[in-house]
């Protein structure tokens, strides 16, 4: 773990040596990134693992990812072995002495998500994230993410089965997401993850048919970091009463680009698909976050976090 104190963060409770943590679906389960030459846990606070589900799941079928400009579209279908073998199996060969591991729980239906936070509950795991990005397949299709009953209503169910830290992501597909948030803290999540992919497509000119199979994509990458640092700033509006941390992801690659975050107002920052442009980006931004707390004399990486200054005499609109 780091030995600069600067950068060790609370989040939940829990204790990070940094406010960096590498997120779902970029990493698998944590042992296969963890086995890059080069890689330190030093420079990571937590992992996010891949995104579970009840019973195993085979995803979707390919093309499941594509590169697009500044980003990647992907529709993996949400492709794990189930929850049972991820805590029987997978989880007993984590070493949770050297980070944090946060499971990533999916579902289709209420009981589902429920039920999968249940068994993570009799787990080892610091922490849950709730992927309310998923379809609700009772609901006619609608991702649970975009109605903040919908969102409430899946994290009332998961909180009402774990005492573990609940960290809901937001979906920013939808019309306000401060409501939605607001809607989360009173069902009781304990931390955000914003954002989750935005939805988009790619076509093939020569076949005119959408470069994925599943037609549809969520784009990640840095792309759509504008997006989710304005969706980090009117999130850390409802957060900042209650105190409630968040993590700040979007198109990092670079260390401002974590810095940008954080003074948006994330406690910590995901790091995604900045990981396939470059393997060790964790290690150069965290050498770039201490270079800019000795230029600018901040003691902690908190004193960052929330300090943005907004022009009091811009307009409502653009």
């Amino acid at each position: 773990m780091s030995d600069d104190h600067r950068f060790k963060v609370e989040f939940c409770g829990l204790q990070l040596s940094s406010p960096l943590v590498l997120l779902s679906g970029c990493v698998g389960f944590g042992e296969e990134y963890t086995r890059i030459q080069g890689f330190s846990n030093r420079d990571v606070g937590a992992i996010c693992l891949k995104g579970t589900t009840l019973e195993p799941r085979l995803g979707n079928a390919p093309h499941r990812l594509a590169e697009t400009t500044d980003g990647m579209l992907n529709a993996i279908g949400l492709q794990n072995p189930g929850v049972e073998a991820v805590v029987q199996e997978i989880l007993p060969s984590l070493d949770f002495s050297q980070t944090r591991f946060i499971a990533n729980v999916s579902g289709s239906t209420v009981e589902e998500y429920r039920e999968v936070t249940r068994r993570f509950d009799d787990s080892p795991i610091d922490a849950i994230e709730i992927n309310i990005s998923c379809p609700n397949v009772k609901e006619g299709g609608v991702a649970f993410g975009n109605d903040p009953e919908m969102s409430a209503r899946v994290v009332e169910a998961c909180r009402a089965v774990t005492q573990k830290p609940l960290i809901t992501k937001l979906s920013p597909n939808q019309t306000d997401i401060r409501h939605n948030a607001k809607r989360c803290i009173e069902a009781g999540s304990d931390a955000f993850a914003v954002i989750n992919t935005v939805m988009g497509m790619a076509i093939d000119v020569e076949t005119r048919q959408p470069v994925l199979h599943n037609n549809q994509g969520g784009l990640s990458g840095p792309a759509i970091k504008p997006i989710a640092l304005l969706k980090v700033h009117e999130v850390y509006q409802v957060c900042k009463p209650h105190k409630i941390p968040i993590i700040g992801q979007g198109g990092i690659v670079h260390t401002n680009d974590a810095i940008e975050f954080l003074i948006a107002g994330a406690t910590a920052v995901g790091i995604g698909t900045g990981l396939f442009y470059d393997p060790l980006c964790c290690q150069k931004i965290t050498r770039g976050m201490a270079e800019y707390l000795d230029n600018t004399g901040l003691s902690h990486v908190n004193a960052v976090t929330g300090s943005l200054e907004m022009h009091t005499d811009a307009t409502e609109y653009t």
